[in-house]
């Protein structure tokens, strides 16, 4: 019993040590957790690239930027002051050039025939009434010839219908023979008549029938002369040719004025009818075949319809071409100009900068010492942008060198 009791003592001293211990331990475990978690509590977390970038950024607006005087000096670096001025606006256009359409002539035959002489070519200049080409014509021949049996027709009609007046009168004949011989007569002027408006629908004209009466000579030769002088810029035929009366055989062009035709985008459509809400207002237009020179236009066309497809408008303009620099096809831009407004607050385009979604300028607030301040913008006219907001009259910006204090301003710093 004395074992046994001994035994049972020395076990549960054993236990209560191995509790002390595990409570211990415990006690350690649980205190570490609590010192990590308040340091963890007491750190600040790290933050993010992008979000430091960003914060960067944001702070960015109000920076200023410092440059010494030699830097500044080798960064070409100059300032200008902000003012107020006299502002005209542009929007451009492409287009192309095209012939004057109410100076332009399609020359066809009135009538079905071989082409014998051809007396015009391509790029030629031609006089008004110039021999262009000679068609050999067997339809014009018959029509001729119908004129002049129908006119021979009409003669002895004419004086069967004397002798029946005479006749009657005579009482030789009845009234009703005269009548019979008078319907004859009026019956064949009528047709010959419609032989002559024939020919003249064939392209003969008053002279040359008075010709063809006097001479009784059938010619079947069909010459076709030029409307107006002007430019051959068109062609298609060749000598032996048989030619329909629908097909165009010349294009005959004046140009001395031409047309530029321009498509403009629907969101621009108002501001250009603002544009050339003024009669005879001046448009600039530029061709690459001369990149120095500056052709001025009118606008004559405003459409009325948009295209579907490309949601654009028409505008049309007539330009002088005196020397002939304009050809039709040419690619051209048109630059339609805005009515000046008086007293805009302006600053050079080239003094803008741009960073992402915002616009800038370097304000020098002392020598050496530059502020990038965000402003909005209003229009704009490739040399001058109007200042909505951010700028004040009189304050010096950066014009050149910008580049420069954007590139320390946005440089990342330690």
């Amino acid at each position: 019993m004395v074992n046994s009791s001994g035994r049972c003592t020395n076990r549960c001293e054993c236990h209560g040590r191995l509790r002390g211990r595990l409570s211990a331990t415990c006690r350690v475990f649980f205190g570490l957790l609590l010192v990590a978690f308040f340091t963890g509590c007491d750190r600040a977390p790290t933050p993010a690239p992008a979000e430091e970038n960003k914060t960067k950024h944001s702070a960015g607006e109000a920076r200023l930027v410092r440059l010494p005087s030699d830097e500044i000096t080798r960064s070409g670096v100059t300032v200008e002051p902000v003012g107020r001025t006299s502002f005209r606006t542009y929007r451009t256009f492409p287009g192309v050039v095209r012939p004057n359409e109410n100076a332009l002539a399609n020359i066809t035959t009135l009538v079905r025939g071989r082409v014998a002489e051809v007396h015009a070519d391509l790029g030629q200049m031609v006089k008004a009434n110039q021999l262009l080409v000679v068609l050999h014509s067997g339809d014009l021949g018959l029509a001729q010839s119908a004129y002049l049996k129908a006119r021979a027709r009409r003669h002895v009609a004419e004086q069967a219908h004397e002798r029946a007046q005479f006749l009657y009168q005579e009482k030789v004949i009845g009234l009703a023979e005269s009548q019979r011989r008078e319907g004859e007569m009026i019956g064949i002027r009528a047709e010959t008549q419609e032989a002559r408006e024939g020919l003249r629908l064939l392209g003969m004209g008053d002279k040359e029938i008075g010709i063809l009466e006097r001479t009784q000579t059938i010619r079947s030769q069909v010459s076709i002369v030029a409307p107006f002088a002007g430019r051959v810029i068109a062609r298609d035929l060749t000598k032996g040719e048989l030619v329909e009366t629908s097909h165009k055989l010349f294009t005959v062009a004046d140009l001395s004025t031409v047309w530029v035709v321009a498509n403009v985008s629907e969101k621009d459509v108002s501001y250009v009818q603002r544009a050339t809400a003024v009669a005879n207002q001046p448009v600039e237009v530029f061709v690459t075949a001369y990149p120095d020179e500056v052709f001025q236009g009118t606008v004559s066309y405003v459409g009325d319809v948009l295209d579907t497809a490309t949601r654009t408008m028409q505008v049309r303009l007539v330009l002088e071409n005196s020397k002939g620099h304009l050809k039709p096809e040419m690619f051209a831009t048109i630059r339609v100009s805005s009515e000046p407004a008086s007293d805009v607050l302006v600053v050079p385009e080239a003094a803008v900068q741009h960073d992402r979604d915002r616009s800038f300028v370097f304000v020098q607030k002392e020598p050496g010492v530059f502020e990038a301040r965000t402003i909005k913008m209003g229009e704009k006219n490739g040399t001058f942008a109007e200042v909505l907001e951010g700028l004040q009259e009189g304050e010096a910006v950066v014009k050149e060198g910008g580049f420069t204090l954007k590139s320390e301003l946005l440089k990342p710093k330690d």
